[in-house]
């Protein structure tokens, strides 16, 4: 069996939907009316209303930093369309969700409300939440998450001699900062007069933050972000995450403390840093072990691979044989076999997620029963734990994704804004065109 890498697991949802994010997942009524027609689709009033039940129900204990009704529905509208690109164009590329990858995300979100499906099914119905459309949001998340590393996996590359240099640049030992943003944007190949005007515009929302009025209600009202409706919120990052010239401003700022506009290709930038923190050691916990594999073939099923391996295990446990001597003469793992199965030190997921939930059940030295993996039956013995602090060895890592999530994200914004700028939308939501004016 060989090593496999961990792998990033399609966070969907971790917690139910409230009774208002339920009506996201409703079934369409007849004779719904359209508010934006986007490309060959549409986005449709009950979508739209959905949407704005979710976000009030966000900010039912703070309701007065959110906009106006028509500004508002301009934000929220402006995301659907943006979701709806980003789909349409998932399916131009045949990017489909497959029935295995739904059910994956669904047990998921089943063993984080601690049910099985078949509660998880019930309390849905007990929320009005019909279980196909649910299914379909699920498709839907998957299909864009599917897009996105699309765009990212042919467009970023990182350097070992990128690394090298935030390896050793002051940036690295910076920690992480909690930072939000506001964005007004300047469309590609904008005027002269394009660009006075939002630089116009942005210095009328720093006029109104300094004011007295809440950065997060300002982000929702006139920020042209992705993340506008969460208060301009980007979370906790990496400084060296960021772009340079914002991670040596960011640097010197004080928690609380709220930028100029910042010029910057997209538009102007409004930031506020909310806190800071040291980055955190990397204190990992590894297991030493031992593995036999029987895989199975055309012409040894499941069944009899199982069998197998349960009566090499009976050796084993009665004295018979020793686990490595076994190893040695009937696993099937290229990768250990000629060393009696051992498996080294490691982090559980570098083995798969089956040894990785088996290993911390089993004493030193006690062998598992049979696991079943993608290759056939597995045993494993573990030989001990400990855990180790990675943090040195960790960096080049960390400098590595740092410098990833920063390109992946630029790419993924720069993919996002030009799928707007090309494509077909018009907005038959009345009043929409002042409340974007009203917004900008």
């Amino acid at each position: 069996m060989k090593r496999i890498s961990a792998l990033l697991v399609l966070a969907l949802a971790a917690v139910l939907p409230s009774p208002a994010q339920a009506q996201l997942l409703q079934p369409l009524q007849p004779l719904d009316r359209i508010v934006a027609v986007v490309n060959d689709g549409v986005v449709l009033q009950s979508e739209l209303g959905a949407a704005l039940a979710q976000v009030r129900q966000q900010f039912a204990q703070n309701p007065q930093a959110l906009p106006p009704t028509p500004v508002l529905e301009h934000q929220v509208l402006e995301r659907l369309i943006l979701m709806k690109l980003q789909e349409q164009r998932a399916e131009e590329n045949g990017i489909r969700a497959s029935d295995q990858e739904i059910d994956a995300a669904v047990q998921t979100i089943a063993q984080n409300n601690h049910m099985d499906i078949t509660q998880l099914r019930a309390a849905l119905a007990q929320q009005g939440i019909d279980y196909t459309a649910f299914r379909k949001q699920i498709a839907e998340q998957i299909m864009v998450q599917k897009l996105r590393e699309n765009v990212i996996r042919g467009t970023v590359h990182v350097s070992d001699a990128e690394v090298s240099n935030l390896v050793n640049s002051p940036l690295f030992k910076a920690g992480e900062v909690n930072i939000g943003q506001i964005l007004i944007a300047v469309p590609e190949g904008a005027t002269p007069q394009q660009v006075s005007a939002a630089q116009a515009r942005a210095a009328e929302v720093e006029k109104a933050i300094a004011g007295g009025m809440d950065f997060k209600a300002a982000a929702i009202r006139y920020s042209q972000a992705p993340n506008a409706l969460e208060g301009g919120s980007v979370g906790w990052r990496r400084v060296d995450e960021l772009p340079p010239a914002l991670a040596d401003l960011v640097v010197k700022m004080q928690p609380g403390q709220v930028t100029p506009p910042l010029r910057a290709p997209e538009g102007f930038y409004i930031l506020k840093l909310e806190g800071r923190r040291p980055a955190p050691p990397v204190i990992v916990t590894e297991y030493h072990a031992r593995d036999l594999l029987i895989k199975t073939s055309p012409t040894l099923d499941s069944a009899q691979a199982k069998a197998k391996i349960e009566a090499l295990r009976q050796q084993i446990v009665s004295g018979k044989a020793h686990f490595a001597e076994l190893a040695r003469k009937d696993s099937q793992d290229d990768s250990t076999a000629n060393v009696g199965g051992d498996m080294g030190w490691f982090q559980p997921q570098q083995w798969g997620a089956v040894v990785a939930a088996a290993l911390p059940t089993l004493k030193d030295n006690e062998i598992s029963t049979p696991l079943q993996v993608p290759e056939g039956w597995l045993l494993v013995q573990r030989l001990g734990q400990r855990t180790v602090d990675r943090t040195v060895q960790a960096q080049r890592e960390q400098a590595r994704m740092a410098i990833g999530n920063r390109k992946a994200e630029e790419a993924y914004n720069n993919f996002l804004r030009d799928l707007r700028a090309s494509a077909y939308v018009r907005i038959l939501l009345p009043g929409a065109k002042d409340a974007a004016s009203s917004a900008g």
